[in-house]
């Protein structure tokens, strides 16, 4: 009988990567595998969501360097640094090609993944991340994260002062669940009364860098043949009307890269698109779609 959820710690470059995997005992020969990969702030907790809608399916969700437990490895932290990560975490735990699905900054890291090891990929669900995000000249990239990023620099005296301060987050104003509570208690580091965020701020800096495209990232984009889904989430970071992305530059996309096709998920924000059961139903519905193809499709 598989195991529900197992802890893993698997050696990268620098040390160890930390992570939660979710029914893994090997799979068939023809069955697909789920990696799936977290925001720019947050952790492999950002998943239980999902994996109660995959029954029977392996899922596998790191945290990522300089985030969470793994936020003792070493710098740098860019992109492909993450892409590099998720590669050797593949064969650690002897997989050979997953479905691979990103929220946020972690859809970014997909199609990194997807471009630098295309034999390890079989397709993409990228969920309000993954395209280009154009930045203002002169303006800090860290401004448009929010409160997301000023929390890494704040401590708070008791697990229940920041617990708090997550229940009071406009994203999860009508979402407050024990799952969110326990991601929120995960995230915690240091001791009393100084505890704080666990992930690094030069981390999150490095990378918010990279969500522009640069790098070669939209050429590495635009360059993939395999199947991608990409879900809209209508409300942005802080529950506001004005989404992440806006439907003509998703569209924008979608029109130039054949193999991308847009979804757009009602009534949730850029949390919630994962951390709800609606959210997560519609997560699960895309990416079923693809562990079905995968299925069909030989490699």
């Amino acid at each position: 009988m598989r195991d529900e959820y197992q802890p893993f710690r698997a050696p990268v470059a620098g040390g160890d990567l930390f992570g939660g995997q979710w029914r893994a005992e090997q799979p068939g020969e023809d069955e697909a595998t789920v990696l799936a990969i977290h925001g720019i702030t947050a952790s492999h907790l950002t998943w239980p969501w999902l994996a109660d809608r995959l029954p029977g399916q392996r899922m596998i969700a790191p945290d990522l360097r300089g985030r969470a437990r793994s936020n003792a490895l070493p710098g740098p932290f860019g992109l492909r640094r993450h892409a590099d990560d998720l590669a050797r975490l593949l064969d650690f735990l002897e997989v050979d090609r997953a479905v691979v699905v990103g929220h946020s900054m972690g859809a970014f890291v997909a199609v990194w993944l997807a471009h630098l090891n295309p034999d390890r990929v079989d397709s993409l669900v990228l969920v309000d991340g993954g395209l280009p995000i154009p930045r203002d000249a002169g303006i800090d990239p860290l401004l448009m994260l929010g409160p997301a990023a000023e929390r890494l620099s704040q401590t708070f005296e008791t697990e229940t002062a920041y617990l708090d301060f997550w229940r009071g987050h406009p994203a999860f104003a009508s979402d407050w669940s024990s799952r969110v509570a326990d991601f929120a208690r995960y995230d915690l580091d240091g001791a009393a009364p100084l505890l704080h965020p666990s992930a690094r701020l030069a981390a999150v800096a490095e990378n918010v860098m990279e969500l522009n495209g640069s790098d070669g990232f939209a050429e590495a984009l635009a360059g993939l043949s395999v199947p991608i889904d990409f879900l809209r989430a209508p409300r942005g970071l802080q529950d506001e009307p004005t989404a992440l992305y806006d439907r003509a530059a998703a569209a924008d996309w979608s029109a130039s890269l054949p193999t991308l096709t847009v979804h757009e998920v009602d009534d949730v924000n850029h949390y919630t698109i994962v951390m709800s059961n609606r959210g997560a139903d519609r997560v699960a519905q895309a990416v079923k779609e693809q562990i079905m193809e995968s299925e069909r499709t030989p490699t």
